[in-house]
């Protein structure tokens, strides 16, 4: 079950995953959310997936009132997700999702030491 995100119980979560080669899923979206409003609804996302990196530590950023930013900082560069209010570790996956008030999906961060499933 998705826990709401406390910064001290998540970042050792995230540190199990620090400096091993990791499958990450990376997903942004307002998907079809924003063209119901208006013509000028632009929709937009990112989907990532089984992309392995390799990152240096883990910044989480934020509040439970505006979300979080991950932050993983790789060797030259940095990967980022915003908008992250709930997270769930199953022993293999890391899941932190953000969820938006009408409970939808807004972005997913996801680590794992194996393949997500295509």
């Amino acid at each position: 079950m998705m826990q709401p995100i406390i910064k001290e119980e998540l970042q050792p979560l995230l540190q199990r995953y620090e400096g091993q080669d990791v499958y990450i899923h990376v997903e942004t979206t307002n998907g079809m959310y924003a063209s119901h409003f208006n013509e000028i609804g632009l929709n937009t996302g990112t989907f990532l997936r089984n992309i392995v990196i390799r990152f240096e530590h883990a910044n989480i950023m934020g509040d439970s009132k505006e979300g979080y930013r991950i932050g993983l900082k790789l060797a030259q560069g940095w990967v980022y997700v915003q908008g992250l209010t709930h997270y769930l570790d199953d022993q293999e996956m890391l899941i932190i999702h953000g969820i938006n008030a009408q409970g939808q999906l807004a972005s997913s961060l996801q680590l794992s030491m194996t393949p997500f499933n295509e």
